[in-house]
């Protein structure tokens, strides 16, 4: 699997960051009661059943720390945690595209959302997640697009790239590199990971880490 080009020392320095503790913080249903925006956060997003929950427990190491549910919609709250000890936060965003709960709560969950995207200015990359198996869709587009437009940086991670056979994996990350092209805030580089099997997630700690000062 082609995966980004990192030194030792910056895997090393993932590897360092994402050793420390590792707590749930929060969750947020509204943005006063967002925490203070004293350290640098990453957020993750994407469709429900995308895998967030697993990525996050794979990068932290901390098999229940995000809770997965087979339940689409089940997280209902921007959901903080607290990373090394005060170094970080890491968010984790209610899912989009689900079906079974109402429009009312749906568009809740979305004015939520779109209010914390455009106005955190601690958030320094927001990390969407596409199912290998099935590429952008058309709700990865609009939260593309709200990026885009609120200048928000973002990066592309497509999830579960063990279920696909490698050339598909490889089509579909090359067809989203193509669409990033055009699209003013996007990091070029698509990561590739499996939490089940721990492909990219040392190079996604790195990724993380590069953000922060040296400890």
């Amino acid at each position: 699997m082609d995966t980004p080009s990192f030194s030792d020392d910056q895997i090393e320095a993932g590897r360092l960051l994402f050793s420390g503790s590792a707590e749930f913080v929060m969750g947020v249903v509204d943005l006063a009661g967002l925490p203070p925006a004293d350290r640098l956060e990453v957020c993750f997003a994407g469709r429900s059943n995308v895998g967030k929950s697993s990525l996050i427990n794979a990068l932290t190491g901390r098999a229940k720390l995000a809770r997965a549910s087979t339940e689409p919609g089940r997280t209902r709250e921007l959901n903080y945690f607290d990373i090394s000890a005060g170094r970080l936060f890491l968010v984790d965003l209610p899912g989009f595209g689900y079906a079974q709960v109402s429009k009312t709560q749906v568009a809740a969950w979305t004015k939520l959302i779109r209010a914390y995207l455009r106005g955190r200015p601690s958030l320094r990359r927001v990390f969407l997640l596409v199912d290998s198996r099935r590429g952008l869709m058309d709700t990865d587009t609009e939260i593309m697009d709200l990026l885009d437009g609120a200048a928000v940086n973002y990066q592309i991670i497509l999830t579960k790239v063990d279920k696909v056979p490698k050339p598909e994996v490889e089509k579909t990350a090359a067809a989203v590199s193509a669409k990033l092209k055009k699209r003013g805030a996007a990091h070029p580089v698509v990561l590739q990971t499996s939490s089940e099997r721990g492909w990219g997630i040392a190079e996604l700690r790195a990724e993380i880490a590069a953000f922060l000062p040296p400890s």
